[in-house]
């Protein structure tokens, strides 16, 4: 399957083929005159690479995926993202409940809202977290 096929079947640019190339993702088999071509597989392996960089992982951990006897996924590592995940879903529904409660506040001001300020508390915390994270 040459590369204009694999991009019309993909959905990606060329560019991203060439780029998960470069980073080992994918290999092309060979080359028909200035063509990259690729097994038919090459798609279950862009399937693999999407579904792992909508979930959040690097494509580094995605690489690290691929083996020459084919994927494999560790387990525990799935589940660890999946906590993480469930820990995301649970702030960001707690700021959608914030963002509709500022919206619908009878008070004066957000700033005189005890609710409101309550979001903030906890914005302020959370961003907290996440700088000291970094810094670890």
């Amino acid at each position: 399957m040459d590369i204009g096929k694999v991009v019309e079947q993909s959905g990606l640019p060329a560019s991203t083929l060439r780029y998960y190339e470069e980073k080992g993702l994918i290999r092309p088999v060979g080359r028909k005159g200035l063509r990259r071509m690729y097994d038919a597989d090459v798609l279950d392996r862009l399937a693999l690479i999407a579904l792992g960089r909508n979930a959040g992982f690097t494509l580094v951990e995605i690489a690290a995926m691929f083996t020459p006897d084919g994927p494999r996924i560790d387990r525990e590592q799935l589940a660890t993202r999946a906590d993480q995940l469930d820990r995301t879903i649970r702030q960001l529904i707690a700021m959608r409940d914030g963002l509709r409660h500022a919206a619908k506040c009878p008070a004066p001001s957000h700033f005189e809202c005890h609710k409101f300020q309550r979001f903030l508390n906890v914005a302020l915390k959370n961003r907290r977290k996440r700088k000291t994270r970094r810094h670890i």
